[in-house]
């Protein structure tokens, strides 16, 4: 199930039973969720098969999103239902949305208006790249990082 329209559908990696989407209406820059092909209305009933490779796939955004954004949290969650807030009640999929220490603000409870200071053409071209190139990529980045903040522990600069 391959498109030639990915990029105006906002996908930006396809795997074998699941593709991995910008969420159309983001509540932060890097919004995405994981969605599986088949459509599939609640956990129990997605094949295993499919529950292995959304949690692999959750691994990969999950680095892609800390190497794009540096985000210091990600909100992973799923709405299985409608009294829920399923949007599509028959098709469930998984959330993931960064997150940063004072990144709500007045606007979304006064005004219902959300600001994203990112445009969605704008995520997909910073996303796509990491994630097309796989795990071994963004994995050395991360053992970098992690590495260098080993050290700064080791010396007693980081608690």
């Amino acid at each position: 199930m391959r498109s030639g329209r990915d990029r105006i559908n906002l996908v930006i990696l396809r795997g074998r039973r699941n593709y991995v989407i910008l969420n159309k209406y983001p509540y932060n820059n890097g919004h995405m969720m994981i969605v599986p092909f088949a459509h599939v209305p609640s956990l129990r009933d997605a094949p295993a098969e499919t529950l292995q490779e959304m949690m692999a796939l959750a691994v990969r955004c999950e680095t892609a999103l800390r190497t794009a954004y540096r985000p210091t949290g990600i909100n992973l969650g799923m709405n299985l239902g409608r009294s829920a807030g399923a949007g599509i009640e028959e098709h469930f999929h998984l959330h993931m949305v960064p997150r940063w220490e004072g990144d709500t603000n007045f606007m979304s409870v006064v005004h219902g208006t959300r600001v994203i200071p990112e445009s969605l053409q704008a995520t997909y071209r910073r996303l796509r790249p990491l994630l097309i190139s796989g795990g071994a990529a963004l994995r050395s980045r991360a053992r970098e990082r992690e590495g260098g903040v080993r050290r700064l522990a080791h010396r007693g600069r980081v608690r």
